[in-house]
Order: structure tokens, then sequence, then C-alpha cells
């Protein structure tokens, strides 16, 4: 199957996929394994967002900077010193340089087709490719995936300062003296995290009164605290009026942009060399060819689609996650490739909860339900929380520990609804809350999982215990059955 048809070809396949990110790639692959033939069509990078511009490339950062912190605070232990120019020269190892050759022969060695080229939807099941090689023409016989992922918003005030996105944050080519960072998101703390370490002046604009909005309340007062103590300075409750940058200019990815920002702020004036704008994404949708099979981009936020159309990942206003989009698209490419066969498809859980891990200082690691969102939706709240250092293992991985862990529990089921983890290598405990979830498994039965010593996750135990008495042994739910 050619990679780049002549424009006067058409080809049938069973699955065309709009995105070669990674899941673009995770739906084709499962169709390709099921029995189905595939294509992903990509404009820019195979790869996608996450392998040159986010998760990879910021995690490349944020590793040497947590090693080097932690180190810092554990006695017998001389602290080591960032090297500015080898870290940056680790993140261009991880993007690969921005060379998506690698990523590109995976494709192809899969069995999927790659097309290079900017592909919209023209009809029914019809996908027009314009690329280096003219124009032509996909059919799919079965499914077209929008995997387009999303794109920055940036709010019109700061559109002709040529603000920095997360592209230019990650890709960071000069560190700018001052940077201002507006918002007070996850792309925003971690980046406010590594650039201080790089040896900017960091000071974020948080129009709202705390970091991390729709985690557990502590977890933003714990960040926020951490980030000062670095010598960021987080400004609550404020936004900009009014910017000005008189010398702006498009100097490249990862550049300082021109001359320096002034941004007006009811506590008077902030100036700077860069600004930051993060304050949320959008899915990539413009330019995919809605309007030519009769759809908008709310009918996609809606699920409103035809059968033969889906939109996953942040496409498809989902959790704006890498692995969450990463599962949809496994679940869509096997249901796809057992509908063809005939065969039974895979049973799936109604209610699958979605992890988090922001890799700030602490790392949080969170799943399913704060106990603010649990009430909302009608449960019988219980919580239980403990700080991170009341058991050896997790006090042992820090000399100054600090993070909290809480658990949120639906008292007539007892089983787990949410956690949350603040402290050291708190990313490494989600996972057992996950499973917890997702198996349903009550309390009083994961009491009687073991957790080894010392570990951090010995903090199960300590949440376990602090439930109430009939919760934790299981006869309330004995006697509710």
């Amino acid at each position: 199957m050619t990679t780049t048809p002549a424009a006067s070809e058409s080809i049938d396949l069973d699955v065309i996929v709009l995105g070669g990110g990674p899941v673009g790639e995770n739906l084709a692959q499962y169709a390709i394994e099921g029995g189905l033939s595939a294509a992903i069509v990509e404009t820019e990078r195979y790869g996608g967002e996450c392998s040159y511009w986010a998760c990879i490339p910021s995690k490349a950062l944020l590793r040497p900077v947590s090693v080097v912190d932690t180190s810092a605070q554990l006695q017998g232990v001389t602290a080591g010193a960032l090297d500015r120019d080898a870290l940056l020269a680790r993140r261009d190892t991880w993007v690969s340089h921005y060379d998506d050759t690698g990523q590109f022969d995976w494709v192809e060695d899969t069995g999927i087709a790659p097309v290079r080229g900017h592909g919209r939807l023209v009809g029914e099941r019809e996908v027009e490719v314009t690329g280096e090689g003219g124009t032509h023409r996909l059919r799919a016989r079965r499914a077209v995936v929008i995997a387009t992922g999303s794109e920055p918003f940036v709010p019109p005030p700061y559109r002709d300062v040529h603000p920095w996105g997360s592209r230019d944050v990650t890709a960071v080519q000069e560190v700018p003296d001052r940077l201002v960072i507006i918002g007070g998101g996850v792309v925003a703390c971690e980046a406010a995290t590594w650039m201080a370490a790089l040896g900017s002046r960091v000071t974020m604009l948080v129009r709202g009164p705390g970091l991390l909005a729709g985690q557990e309340p502590f977890v933003g007062e714990l960040v926020a605290d951490s980030l000062r103590t670095k010598g960021v300075e987080v400004r609550l409750s404020t936004e900009a009026t009014e910017i000005d940058r008189p010398q702006a200019e498009d100097t490249g990815v990862g550049r300082i942009h021109g001359g320096p920002v002034t941004l007006t702020t009811a506590d008077g004036m902030v100036e700077a060399d860069e600004v930051l704008v993060a304050t949320g994404r959008r899915p990539r949708l413009h330019d995919v060819g809605l309007d030519a099979v009769g759809l908008t981009e709310e009918d996609v936020s809606q699920g409103q689609l035809p059968q033969w159309l889906h939109a996953l990942g942040d496409a498809g206003g989902e959790a704006p996650l890498t692995h969450w989009g990463k599962y949809r698209a496994r679940v869509l490419g096997s249901h796809l490739a057992d509908a063809a066969a005939g065969r039974p498809g895979e049973p799936v859980p109604a209610d699958v909860p979605v992890p988090q891990v922001v890799f700030t200082d602490p790392q949080v690691g969170s799943v399913g339900l704060t106990a603010l969102a649990a009430e909302e939706a009608g449960h019988e709240v219980v919580t239980a929380q403990s700080p991170f250092d009341a058991t050896a293992g997790g006090a042992l991985l820090r000399d100054d520990v600090s993070g909290r862990a809480a658990l949120v529990v639906d008292g007539a089921s007892g089983r787990l609804l949410g956690a949350t983890f603040v402290g050291p290598e708190a990313g490494e405990l989600v996972h057992g809350a996950t499973i917890a979830i997702v198996g349903a498994v009550p309390v009083h039965l994961l009491r009687h999982a073991v957790p080894s010593f010392p570990t951090a996750s010995e903090l199960w135990l300590r949440m376990l215990e602090d439930l109430p008495g009939d919760l934790r042994r299981g006869s309330r739910v004995d006697q509710q059955g």
C-alpha cells in the first residue's frame, strides 16, 4: 500500500485516522492487529504533540530537576547541580531532535499506511489529503477517526504580543531572565518548576483562587508553597488587564519573541522578558471538514456523530491526557475489528476512572472523584487522609518530606471512589487506586492488601485505618446489603 498516492489515485481502507499522535497510532495498531487495514494521515510529525512538545520533553526536563532537588534534601548525599546545556541536550535526545523518522518507520513496520499531508472530510467516509504529492482521496469502509489533538487557547489580549505557548516552553532554546506565566493548571505549574530551575525568575498570574483547580483543595496549596520556596512568585486571584510589547516578533519556537513585555494588574505593573500563556487547550477541529458532512464542533463535543465517524482524545473533548486517549483508542480499535469479524466485543466497565500525574515538586497523583465531585454526584461520601510522612517508607524518601494523601469512599457500598497523593514519587502510588476503582474493590478487602515495609505504599494502611470502624470492617456494607 503506497504512502504517497498519486493525485489521481483513490485508496479504499477499513479505517482512516486523521492525526499521527499516540491516540491515532494506538487506534490504527489495534485495528490492524484485529485484521483490518488502516492509514494514518499526519500533517506535521508522526508521534504528535506528546512526543515532541508535551509529555516527553517536559518529563525529560523535570526528572533531572527532581533528582537534584531530592539529593539536596538527603543527609549523606552531596547535592549535584543542573547543567543547563546538558539538560536541554537530554530533552533534545528524548524528542529525537524533532525528527519523526523513527515514528514513521514504526507506523510502516506495523502494517499501517502512513500518509503525509493535511486530511479533510469531503463526504461520508471520504477523506481528501493535500500534501507534497498533490491531492488525493481515501475512502473508509468501516470508520474515519479524528485524532487531531488539541491546540493552546490564547485569549485575544495576548495574541498580538507573540507569547510563548506550550511548544515554546518545552522546546526552550533561550532562557528568559524574567518569565511571567499566565495560568495555574498543569502546564503552568510544571513549566514554572523547570524554568525556575533553568534560571528564570518566574511570576505566575493565576486568575483563580488556587493552583490546579479540580483537584482536592490541599493539592494546590502544597504545590504553591513548594513553588514559592523555589523562588517562584505565585499571585492568586490576579489577572492582567493590559499587555504591551512594542517589539513583538516571531523569532522561532523556544526563542524569546522580541522585546520586554509589560503587564498591568490590579496590584501594579509586571515586567518580563517573555510571557507564557497556559490558559488551556481546545480540540483541533477547525479544518478537518466537519462542515462537508453537515457537522459542527459542538456536535463533536456532544458526541453527536454518525456511526462511521469518531473523535478521540483531545479532539473528542475528553480528558486531555495521552494515556486516556490511548486507552480510548485501544477500546475503539478493538471494537471496530471485532465488529468487522462478527466477534463478540470485549466487555468494558461502565465508569473507568481517569488517572493523572502532575510532575511538580511535590508530585501529584490522582484518580477518580474528589470529595466535592462525589458529593455532587450523590454519593454518601466518607473520606480519610494522612500526611505523606506518616509512615517510615514515605518519610525515608526525603529528609524534608511534605505532602498529603486522601481517599474518597462511598459509605453505602464501601467502594473506593477516588484517591489523591501529594508527595515524593506520588505518581507511582496512583495505579493501585486505579485498579481498586476499576475492580470495584470494597475498602474492607483493601485492608488485606499488605503494603511492603518500608515503602510509601504504607500510606494505604494509614488511610484505611482512618475510616470509620464499621466501614473498615465491612459490617456497614453487610447491614445495608
